[in-house]
């Protein structure tokens, strides 16, 4: 049977993207379905991600100006414990899931995987966090509950990742077999957190966030950055090529598992003796260098033409900086007696800077990529990356300048908050809406 009436044409249906690109979050934020998120495994993820991400942002800032007024709070687990714990294992692995269950399919040469098989084990997760939340204010057993449901579902989530990678008969799959040994040893610290939680173990607990970080999330950073970041800047700037040897990724691997043994150590033998402190400003310095190198030979300088780029190369330029304040800072202690250091700045100069802005850099170019849009960075987007970088200064510089602390860490938290809450209302608007170009995904 033929129907008759107004036939839409190809350029009506281009005008009509244009209008949705143009109109704004008015005209897309009418179109948001959660049946969209299913259309992809990176959208439901990342937006469980920047719900996780805005929400820790907002807990975080009203935990410290609670804090400032003063407005006494007497959660179960200390707040700086459950600020490490949520920034960390509670944001970073969902966008995980995103990224490697979007890249590791074409990686692998597998079908791709379909959102809504993940949809009950990131539920779990999220379920689990919402609990754990609520327990770590509250009730020990509640968080230890949640905690163990985060768990489980990142479980599930890793040993399907090991299964692709397994079931996969690419020649190469060295980054997708580092990536998937650094999600198991992720389920493993997520345990060993529950734990904690369960027998009230603050020394178990400092040291299951440490793992997270230096042997859970950054590892799979680093992998990434390692295959990506040379790519990206070969397939834009024609004369740089894809330089990225093996023994690179070993000594950056190598400088992970040193700097999280050295912290473990540190949280159960202080003060540590000088000749040791000596050792690991020794090892670090260099490594420092090598990876600001790294960050030349890849292109940084040429990079800062191209703003997306850029994003990704400044990232990674954080890891030497972060590396070389730890140096200075172990100096400092080998010198001190370990009663003079730069305290929390080369960790978050490690965790807001490199981590978080990779993060951010990553993010945006896939869900530009993959939603259908420009792979490029709007001018929101560039302002918002530069708000971020002068987060980090600001935190960084907060531990350093003892008489103004308090003002700068306030002032890092805002401006944390202003990125993560912008960057959460627009992608999560893309999330739920259907890709302007008409295509599936």
């Amino acid at each position: 049977m033929r129907m008759n009436g107004p036939r839409l044409s190809t350029n009506s249906r281009n005008s009509n993207v244009d209008r949705l690109n143009r109109d704004g979050p008015e005209l897309v934020m009418s179109r948001w379905r959660f049946s969209h998120l299913l259309l992809a495994p990176h959208r439901l993820a990342f937006f469980m991600a920047a719900v996780m991400l805005a929400t820790s942002a907002l807990w975080w800032a009203a935990l410290l100006l609670a804090r400032a007024l003063p407005w006494p709070l007497s959660p179960v687990v200390a707040a700086p414990l459950m600020h490490a714990l949520l920034m960390s294992l509670g944001t970073m692995p969902l966008f995980f899931v995103g990224f490697l269950y979007t890249a590791g399919p074409k990686w692998l040469k597998l079908p791709a995987v379909s959102a809504r098989s993940l949809l009950p084990a990131l539920a779990t997760v999220m379920t689990g966090w919402a609990l754990a939340w609520i327990g770590l204010h509250w009730q020990l057993r509640m968080a230890a509950a949640g905690m163990s449901l985060v768990a489980l579902g990142w479980t599930t989530l890793s040993l399907r990742f090991a299964h692709m990678v397994w079931c996969s008969r690419v020649s190469d799959k060295l980054h997708t077999s580092l990536a998937s040994a650094a999600c198991l040893v992720g389920a493993g610290v997520m345990w060993w957190v529950t734990l904690a939680l369960v027998f009230d173990a603050t020394p178990l607990l400092r040291t299951g966030i440490q793992m997270g970080i230096w042997w859970f999330l950054a590892p799979i950073f680093v992998v990434v950055s390692h295959r990506m970041v040379p790519f990206f800047s070969a397939s834009i700037i024609e004369s740089l090529d894809a330089w990225r040897p093996n023994w690179v990724l070993v000594i950056m691997l190598g400088t992970l598992l040193f700097e999280g043994l050295v912290s473990v150590v540190d949280l159960w033998w202080w003060p540590l003796p000088p000749a040791l402190r000596w050792l690991q400003a020794g090892v670090e310095a260099p490594l420092a260098l090598l990876m600001l190198g790294l960050a030349l030979r890849w292109g940084f300088i040429q990079s800062l033409k191209i703003r997306l780029l850029a994003m990704l190369h400044g990232g990674f330029v954080w890891l030497g900086v972060a590396l070389a304040l730890n140096a200075v800072s172990h100096g400092l202690m080998a010198t001190s007696g370990d009663t003079v250091s730069l305290g929390l700045a080369p960790l978050h100069a490690m965790t807001m800077g490199y981590l978080g802005c990779t993060m951010f850099a990553m993010v945006t170019r896939i869900s530009t990529g993959h939603g259908g849009r420009k792979e490029s960075a709007d001018n929101l987007v560039w302002s918002l990356y530069w708000v971020l970088q002068a987060a980090v200064v600001l935190r960084v510089s907060a531990v350093m300048l003892e008489a103004v602390s308090q003002t700068l860490t306030l002032a890092a938290v805002a401006a944390w908050c202003v990125v993560m809450l912008g960057w959460a209302l627009r992608y999560g608007g893309w999330f739920g809406t259907p890709r302007p170009d008409g295509r599936n995904g």
